[in-house]
């Protein structure tokens, strides 16, 4: 299954400036996830990190992964419409920066999900090369707010 920016809008929450993922390549709902943030020089971020040398924050590409994961665990049909909310971001490592022009790939793989909690591995890479990883867990739940 693919998803394009708006059928990705359709399953979370995240409107521009804070939408990190465009599309989704392929999804099998509760498994794996595969999504593409394009990294552009027009991002509100590049203005102050850092001028001169814009460098995607790592924080942004833990989120980027992270709503790679929320979209793979929302397709459930159990969990549609549920709200994610991080529990906990464990063994991130950054290896390589990312800049303007770069075409961000994640890739999620599930390890568990009980009861609501979802655990993955996620991988972030820039023409082949890892940027960055880590192990994410979510909960996803319905009627938080």
């Amino acid at each position: 299954m693919e998803l394009d920016s708006v059928a990705i809008q359709n399953v979370l929450p995240h409107r521009f400036p804070f939408q990190m993922v465009d599309r989704i390549e392929s999804v099998e709902p509760g498994v794996s996830a595969v999504g593409i943030k394009a990294v552009t020089s027009t991002e509100p971020h590049f203005q102050g990190h850092f001028p001169g040398m814009p460098v995607m924050p790592g924080v942004l590409i833990v989120e980027a992964m992270a709503q790679t994961g929320a979209i793979c665990g929302l397709l459930i049909p159990e969990y549609e419409g549920a709200d994610t909310l991080f529990t906990s971001i464990d063994k991130v490592r950054f290896k390589k920066p990312v800049v303007p022009g770069d075409l961000l790939i994640i890739k999620i793989e599930v390890t568990g999900m009980k009861m609501g909690i979802f655990k993955c591995n996620a991988v972030a890479e820039v023409d082949g090369e890892e940027v960055a990883s880590g192990q994410l867990t979510a909960a996803l739940k319905k009627d938080v707010r």
